[in-house]
């Protein structure tokens, strides 16, 4: 079967609403749109990076979904299998999702609520989708720890799907993105035990290589630095399984709710890369900067145009430059992230 796609994505996107600027709800007479799920995100940031995405998911058949499906084609991702079911009128048969996010300031963070019961992707089941002739036309498939905590069915699915992907030989990347409002870690655990076997690249934190996967890191203490713990930690998650090819996140240290440091590690081929710190990144909106590190590595271990070092370095680079931009999408270039992870600084370019 024909190559048609560098990615696939599968996974529930909600209709975002956030206040103007660093106003909470309670204050605002006005909302701004946009979305919400890292599946979408990556393909989106995949797309706009130069590759072919598609995403496959399941809403309702409203403005909701149709704005979900109209965003993503809008950045080239193939959305013919985003599938759209009739609306009852009043969602008591079944919804899209919707979440808000309050983008902080000062010494407060971002908060975000979801209201996602009762959606038709929570209702989702694996035979409602060609699977072979959608893996069978992609090179990489990803899920991430939001998909499997919306409902046993997601769950079930998602599962299904990286184990035939897997026999099918497509490449496939979990990013944990652990989310406390969903389910516990011994849920969160008790899953990812079962699908790490079929992942080839991971994004997450040591926190959740300790909380999510059940890793005991020895050596290493809260006076220990979290680079040399990260390190020990993604060891120790290639070790128990062997099948993982790649290990990457972002590290931030949040100063303010719109300052903070930035830098990307990612453990590779048995060698472990720590890209620039980038100090007092200036935030629009910080929501989605993890997938944006992700969807980069992904990026570069699909085309190989980064080796080692430089893998994290445009993927630190892109993610940095993805804190100026509202809502979850990158809108940096690939020029734009290459010129800053080669010490570009922010003058005026003409």
């Amino acid at each position: 079967m024909e190559k048609r796609f560098d990615f696939l994505g599968f996974g529930e996107c909600l209709v975002r609403f956030s206040p103007h600027g660093n106003t909470r709800f309670e204050q605002a007479d006005a909302m701004r749109l946009s979305t919400a799920g890292p599946e979408l995100n990556y393909a989106v940031n995949l797309s706009e990076l130069g590759l072919k995405t598609k995403w496959v998911s399941k809403g309702c058949d409203n403005w909701g979904g149709r704005y979900i499906r109209n965003k993503g084609r809008e950045h080239n991702v193939n959305m013919d299998d985003y599938i759209l079911v009739p609306y009852d009128g009043c969602g008591r048969r079944e919804r899209n999702g919707i979440c808000f996010v309050e983008i902080g300031v000062g010494n407060r963070g971002n908060t975000q609520l979801f209201d996602r019961g009762n959606s038709a992707f929570s209702k989702i089941e694996f035979n409602e989708f060609d699977w072979k002739r959608l893996l069978g036309e992609t090179h990489w498939f990803g899920i991430s720890g939001v998909t499997p905590a919306v409902s046993p069915q997601a769950a079930e699915t998602a599962e299904k799907a990286l184990k035939l992907a897997k026999e099918m030989g497509v490449s496939t990347c979990f990013d944990f993105n652990f989310r406390a409002t969903m389910w516990n870690n011994e849920q969160a655990q008790e899953y990812t035990k079962k699908i790490i076997p079929y992942v080839d690249f991971i994004a997450g934190s040591e926190e959740d290589f300790v909380k999510r996967l059940g890793v005991k890191v020895d050596g290493g203490d809260e006076s220990s630095s979290r680079l040399s713990r990260y390190e020990k930690a993604a060891r120790k998650v290639c070790e128990l399984y062997p099948n993982i090819k790649c290990v990457g996140s972002g590290f931030r240290n949040a100063k303010s709710g719109l300052l903070n440091d930035w830098q990307g590690v990612m453990l590779y081929e048995d060698k472990f890369y720590v890209s620039r710190q980038y100090d007092n990144v200036e935030i629009v909106d910080r929501t989605g900067a993890g997938d944006s590190f992700t969807a980069a590595i992904i990026y570069s271990l699909i085309t190989g145009e980064f080796k080692e070092q430089e893998m994290v370095e445009f993927a630190a680079a892109y993610s940095a430059l993805s804190h100026g931009h509202f809502g979850p999408w990158n809108w940096a270039t690939k020029q734009e992230a290459i010129r800053v992870m080669k010490g570009g600084d922010a003058r005026v370019i003409r």
